[in-house]
């Protein structure tokens, strides 16, 4: 059986002033869709809008479309008019969390992550230096960084760059 191995070359972490970055394996992340029916009668309690996310069941249920979640914890059993795709394999996740956590996010992407915006339960889909990205807001200074694993290193590179930079402006 093969190895689940990181996409990064140095995947010790990186740690400066009230920044700290860090790869957080280990995680079951499956996309549903379906019918609204049968996702409902699956998965109970599903976020109102795009962008939200709901807790059931021991998952955290994530709406990325009108009829598609990100479903992170152990795919439930199948179910009539719902469809599966495993994305655990093609994802990376980085954990960016200190009191300059927002400001490292906010110098990747025009998006407002002032406390007062972005709040612990919210999620945005955006990009990194061209690289598309799902950034989930787990609290107040805490964030995952879901990234496509062929391309984990560029943007772990360049989250490594931006945090150094800003330790200057400190």
């Amino acid at each position: 059986m093969l190895d689940v191995r990181s996409p990064l070359v140095d995947d010790s972490g990186f740690t400066t002033q009230g920044i700290h970055l860090r790869e957080d394996a280990g995680f079951t992340l499956t996309q549903v869709a379906g019918t609204e029916k049968g996702i409902k009668k699956l998965l109970v309690k599903v976020p109102a809008k795009v962008g939200s996310v709901s807790q059931n069941n021991g998952h955290q249920i994530l709406r990325v479309g009108p009829k598609q979640f990100w479903l992170l914890g152990d795919a439930p059993p199948s179910s009539p008019g719902v469809y599966y795709t495993p994305l655990s394999s093609g994802r990376s996740r980085f954990a960016l969390s200190g009191e300059r956590a927002r400001a490292v996010l906010s110098s990747c992407m025009a998006i407002d992550f002032h406390p007062a915006q972005f709040k612990p339960g919210q999620f945005v889909m955006s990009g990194i230096h061209h690289t598309p990205v799902l950034v989930h807001c787990i609290e107040v200074d805490a964030f995952h960084i879901y990234v496509l694993r062929t391309f984990a290193q560029a943007v772990w590179e360049w989250l490594v760059d931006v945090a150094e930079g800003l330790k200057t402006d400190a």
